[in-house]
């Protein structure tokens, strides 16, 4: 996928399915909860106008950004234009599936995950696929024309 098919999908989506964003631990400090890069990254895409779902099946309920947390895709209402996975590679084919029933136009596997098996999915529903990519570091790079906040996991 190159630069002008990412831009293209970041300016035609509106609503982000974000599947492992980070629950508060009994007895965390909040400040912690901030921190975490999937924490990081939807409050980061909702401060440029994008509605971001914040999925995790353990923490229902659960207000993360102003937003409350959902168990599964299936369980929203609303359409999904990207279905944003921060879990391990091995749950990507799961997830395609799950995103291909919701009717999702993009899979995007963010930083260290990637699944061979996702994309040959995906591309059978003519869904676009993107992987190893972080989100927010696409749209920093692309629209902003900032380098990533997190240098230190770029390839």
């Amino acid at each position: 996928m190159n630069d002008n098919e990412i831009k293209s999908i970041l300016r035609k989506s509106k609503t982000i399915a974000m599947i492992g964003v980070s629950s508060e631990k009994k007895g965390e400090d909040k400040k912690n909860l901030k921190r975490k890069p999937a924490n990081v990254v939807m409050k980061y895409m909702q401060n440029f106008g994008y509605k971001v779902i914040p999925i995790n099946p353990f923490a229902v309920g659960e207000i993360i950004n102003g937003e409350p947390m959902v168990e599964g895709l299936d369980k929203i209402k609303e359409e999904i234009d990207i279905v944003d996975v921060f879990r391990p590679s091995k749950e990507a084919v799961g997830i395609a599936k799950e995103a291909i029933k919701k009717g999702t136009k993009v899979l995007w596997l963010q930083y260290g995950i990637h699944s061979d098996e996702a994309k040959v999915l995906a591309d059978k529903e003519n869904i676009q696929f993107v992987s190893n990519r972080c989100i927010k570091q696409e749209y920093q790079k692309l629209f902003q024309k900032s380098n990533p906040v997190f240098p230190v996991l770029k390839d």
